[in-house]
């Protein structure tokens, strides 16, 4: 038994490497996000306005292709991130890091594939000789409407997103070595992702909640990039779990 022990313990990267690296790419999609939403596809739209709208994208169609090229890559991002938190986090509870994963892993395509809905709306704004059969009151039609379709898309990758920071919340509440406030504000955020989609689509003038969902997926990359985990609990853990 303590042959194996020792074995686990000489053969494991270090948790502070897990830590580090996941709070980098956590922060990373927090600032992508951030970007999109400041200045990205989001930044142009106007609601209710086709023409106004579709005038931003044209006259920032750069921005428009930076934003979804952005988003593309905080997805792929998103999978490295998930491997680092699995990693880290999986000596609490290897059943619930792996719920974990499997609901952020569910998420990620699904923003993938919803960006071609803005992909379209960047088609049918190209001038490409196959759309002279729409009026130009037509082609704005068109826009707006795959652009709702993304923002639709967008909420309904808020099931995901919010499923997957329960386990992870419980984990980190449960693991030792990272405060368990920061597990409390992950479920926290959690919650709010859910209440964002139900009141999108049975609500919609509620708005949406984003402070509750910020707070707690701002503090935990922080903290991992800062402070990391106390590693003696985190060998204790993985121990015992060995």
């Amino acid at each position: 038994m303590n042959s194996n022990k020792n074995n686990v313990r000489s053969t494991e990267t270090s948790p502070l490497v897990y830590a580090r690296i996941a709070g980098v790419l956590y922060l990373f999609i927090a600032v992508s996000g951030f970007f999109n939403m400041m200045f990205g596809p989001s930044s142009l739209i106007v609601l209710g306005d086709a023409a106004t709208t579709v005038n931003n994208i044209m006259a920032s169609e750069s921005l428009f292709r930076l934003g979804i090229v952005n988003d593309l890559i905080a997805q792929t991002v998103g999978i490295l991130l998930v491997i680092a938190l699995y990693k880290l986090l999986k000596p609490v509870n290897k059943n619930q890091a792996l719920l974990m994963v499997i609901f952020a892993l569910v998420g990620i395509p699904i923003v993938m594939l919803n960006l071609l809905n803005q992909f379209a709306a960047q088609l049918l704004l190209s001038g490409a000789n196959y759309l002279t059969v729409f009026a130009a009151d037509q082609l704005q039609a068109l826009v707006m409407l795959f652009l709702n379709l993304d923002e639709h898309g967008f909420f309904i990758a808020h099931i995901f997103w919010g499923l997957w920071l329960f386990p992870m919340g419980y984990l980190v509440y449960k693991s030792g070595y990272i405060p368990r406030i920061l597990g409390i504000l992950l479920i926290i955020a959690g919650f709010g992702y859910l209440i964002d989609f139900v009141t999108f689509f049975f609500v919609p003038s509620f708005g949406p909640i984003k402070m509750f969902t910020f707070i707690g997926e701002l503090l935990l990359p922080l903290w991992l990039l800062i402070k990391g985990v106390n590693v003696k609990q985190w060998e204790k853990r993985a121990l015992e779990s060995a």
